[in-house]
């Protein structure tokens, strides 16, 4: 891993349960050793420094709380140990507590409040000094719905008033994308791409990026070119019209496509899938399943090739069995080769798509 994080940056470690993520944080801060390299902080090289001696604050996914400790105390203890005037502590225990909205069980040992209670006690410990850097391994997991989407916003307010550089471990995309600055992604031990979320969304490094990012994931569909005189037809395994790419502005995603010997794989978001009639332009598929999600409703087909997924307005008239043709956006596809998983381009990141087919209404 390469990694640079600027000065008061949010960065999210973003992966799979055993990708690495905790451990490199837990190289950061000195309780893993390296292999090789260098980790600095602020400049310094901090390879041979204790965890204490780096200027960091963590807050883990176990809470490590001390049970003879109240709340408060849990809370207070990192500015008790330096000596704080204790004025200042608890003045600084009650403002994190408050933000936390646990002010009124400081005087609680950690026994006697919830697993939620505690993982806010053990986040609470971790912001109440002011580091060079906070590492946060997992620090909402085990809230409920309701309070982590409001410890979300507090979280990225707090970051952001104080100028804070946090380094934010987490499994959750929708986390990820929501509160860091640069997200880096990771798999398999290995950096697979860093990036703002809208870079990574948009543009996606690989296979692996394209179909971990997005909630439904990326469809990936296995096609074949067709080259004509200046345009190349993308071509699922049963010979439908997955894409045409055409036009001046397409020289460079043609000759990269070409390059791939006629196979490559195009993704297609749920959200750029149009449901159109038989008899159109386009791949058909038969309707498996619907999910009504409230303003929309989440469509799967099976297609000769592969199942994809699409996202329709809620009245979409289509039932589960019915054969109707799939017709992606031309403007929003990835391409990516069908061996390395490596991406080709996307043909709306200045490459261009020329017009798509226009998908034939569905009879009411």
């Amino acid at each position: 891993m390469s990694l640079s994080i600027d000065d008061a940056e949010f960065m999210a470690l973003l992966g799979p349960s055993g990708c690495g993520k905790t451990s490199t944080m837990r190289m950061i801060a000195g309780l893993e050793s390296i292999s090789s390299g260098e980790i600095r902080i602020a400049g310094d090289v901090v390879n041979h420094r204790s965890p204490a001696e780096r200027q960091i604050a963590m807050s883990f996914e176990h809470y490590g709380l001390y049970p003879h400790l109240t709340l408060f105390g849990n809370i207070a203890y990192p500015l008790t140990v330096r000596g704080t005037a204790d004025r200042e502590v608890k003045s600084r225990v009650f403002e994190i507590a408050s933000l936390l909205h646990i002010e009124e069980l400081l005087s609680s040992h950690p026994k006697e409040v919830s697993s939620g209670v505690q993982q806010r006690v053990s986040l609470a410990r971790a912001l109440v000094r002011s580091p060079s850097v906070f590492l946060l391994d997992e620090p909402l997991s085990h809230l409920d719905a309701d309070m982590r989407a409001r410890m979300r916003g507090e979280l990225k307010r707090l970051q952001k008033a104080k100028r804070s550089t946090m380094v934010y471990v987490t499994h959750d995309q929708l986390e990820a994308m929501t509160m860091a600055d640069r997200i880096a992604i990771m798999n398999d031990g290995e950096l697979q791409q860093v990036g703002t979320p809208r870079e990574i969304y948009d543009r996606p490094a690989n296979r692996f990026v394209a179909t971990f990012i997005g909630e439904p994931p990326m469809n990936m569909i296995d096609a074949a070119t067709e080259r004509g005189d200046d345009r190349i037809t993308l071509r699922s395994v049963d010979g439908g019209q997955v894409a045409l790419l055409e036009g001046e502005p397409q020289a460079q995603l043609l000759r990269a496509v070409t390059g791939e010997g006629g196979r490559v794989a195009v993704g297609v978001r749920p959200t750029d899938l149009d449901v159109a009639a038989p008899g159109s332009a386009g791949m058909p598929g038969r309707v498996r399943l619907r999910e009504f999600r409230g303003d929309d409703v989440l469509m799967t087909f099976d297609t000769a090739g592969t199942r994809v997924r699409a996202i329709a307005k809620r009245d979409a008239m289509p039932a589960v069995g019915d054969n109707v043709v799939l017709v992606p956006r031309g403007d929003r596809l990835h391409l990516f080769s069908a061996d390395s998983g490596g991406a080709i381009g996307h043909t709306g990141d200045g490459l261009g798509a020329g017009p798509s087919s226009q998908p034939i209404p569905l009879p009411h």
